[in-house]
């Protein structure tokens, strides 16, 4: 942890004195000479800049003074270039946050203090805590909030005559199906690949559980339900009708899904217009069911799905501060959260208006209803300000748990370890 608040706290440093710098001539309030306010708006996912240039139109349209270009980058090149902005105080004026990066941000005061934008009591308090650092104050605005869900492929369950998952369904469920779809068909079943959001998180909160303690200054690797579930979905893979990981290091599960290799995988509702989309010839062929429940869990009754969120932020020695947090308190607000939601960009996090993220999908035989009806049960995506420090090495052991060359009582104690000593600063 000290290396890492090492970096933060001379991230903190460069990117403030340059910005103090920048500030420090030109026009102080971010103007042209013509008056328009010329704003940048960075985001990672291409498949939601029509969402996204939507919003900024609207809200152009009410204030035509101002000018938002909405720039799309890769995922990796879009933190590179974040932490190099930040470091020479030239971040663009609104960008997207993701829960793994948030805190990096907002606990060495790069983000804008927020709290006086956002309508409290229109978020859940899993977004509010997706835009919030760690002392609680808003740094950010919420903009949506997903879950995790089944898909599988309804032509290889018919070709084995397995019905098709449901709310009923438990792990047991799951490993049934998969063998005898793997028996008739040759094909993979359930793919279980080495992901957390996607994949093992989901069980070990499923089985009453926990990845992090409620105020996440300690791991819950070694609880006997969080191992159970782990041992279970490390199990997997030794069936035949589950890819090893070194099969995933090649292939990505909804690679293999769309390409017929296998019945099953988990995926989160962000992905899937950009997959209806992308493969047109499997229209008909998938659906998508609420994740399947531990079948004896040790505590709770067995459901869950991890659920997270991104947020709307800015710097805060942004020159434009206050049109640019007029812009966030826009996103944020009920008009703004329904453009994004009936563009099919994201489920939109303002309570009341997750129906609206429905619509574009009429044209296709899929049943999004099932990602909405998991909010019900819904956990908070595991996270902490060290979290950058120990995701690398958790994920590490994992592997080397699935490759044999450490058993999983000393995986799980050494994911233990890493976490407890990190979250200990």
């Amino acid at each position: 942890m000290k290396n890492m608040k090492r970096m933060a706290a001379g991230l903190l440093a460069a990117g403030m004195a340059a910005g103090l710098v920048g500030c420090g001539g030109g026009n102080q309030s971010g103007a042209a000479a013509d008056g328009n306010v010329n704003l940048t708006f960075q985001i990672w996912d291409v498949a939601q800049r029509d969402g996204m240039q939507a919003m900024c139109d609207a809200y152009t349209a009410q204030h035509p003074n101002v000018k938002i270009e909405v720039q799309v980058t890769s995922w990796n090149e879009y933190w590179t270039k974040l932490e190099a902005a930040a470091t020479s105080g030239q971040m663009p004026d609104i960008f997207w946050m993701h829960t793994n990066e948030l805190l990096k941000y907002a606990d060495n005061g790069m983000l804008a203090d927020c709290s006086d934008i956002v309508d409290t009591s229109k978020f859940s308090e899993v977004s509010l805590s997706n835009a919030s650092g760690s002392d609680g104050t808003l740094y950010a605005v919420p903009k949506d909030k997903d879950t995790v869900g089944l898909v599988y492929n309804k032509e290889m369950f018919d070709a084995a005559g397995v019905s098709y998952p449901d709310e009923s369904w438990t792990w047991d469920d799951l490993t049934d199906a998969s063998q005898k779809i793997y028996d008739a068909t040759g094909k993979y079943g359930y793919m279980a690949y080495g992901d957390d959001q996607l994949g093992y998180w989901n069980f070990v909160y499923q089985n009453g559980g926990y990845i992090l303690n409620e105020d996440k200054t300690q791991a819950g690797f070694t609880q006997p339900a969080t191992a159970e579930a782990m041992k279970f979905y490390i199990g997997l893979q030794q069936y035949d009708w589950c890819p090893d990981q070194n099969y995933f290091a090649e292939t990505a599960p909804g690679t293999a899904f769309f390409s017929e290799k296998g019945a099953m995988f988990f995926e989160g509702d962000w992905n899937i217009l950009a997959e209806l989309q992308n493969y047109p010839e499997m229209q008909g062929k998938w659906d998508v069911a609420v994740l399947p429940k531990a079948p004896n869990p040790v505590n709770g009754d067995g459901r869950a799905t991890i659920s997270n969120g991104l947020s709307y932020a800015t710097a805060a020695n942004n020159k434009n501060l206050d049109t640019v947090k007029d812009v966030l308190k826009f996103f944020g607000s009920e008009e703004g959260q329904r453009i994004q939601g009936e563009s099919g960009a994201a489920i939109p996090a303002y309570i009341g208006l997750e129906e609206t993220f429905l619509g574009v999908f009429e044209e296709y035989d899929i049943n999004m209803q099932v990602f909405l009806d998991m909010f019900d049960y819904s956990i908070q995506s595991v996270n902490n300000a060290s979290r950058p420090e120990w995701k690398s090495k958790v994920n590490d052991e994992l592997l080397k748990m699935y490759a044999g060359t450490v058993d999983i009582d000393t995986g799980l104690q050494n994911m233990q370890n890493i976490v407890d000593a990190a979250s200990a600063g």
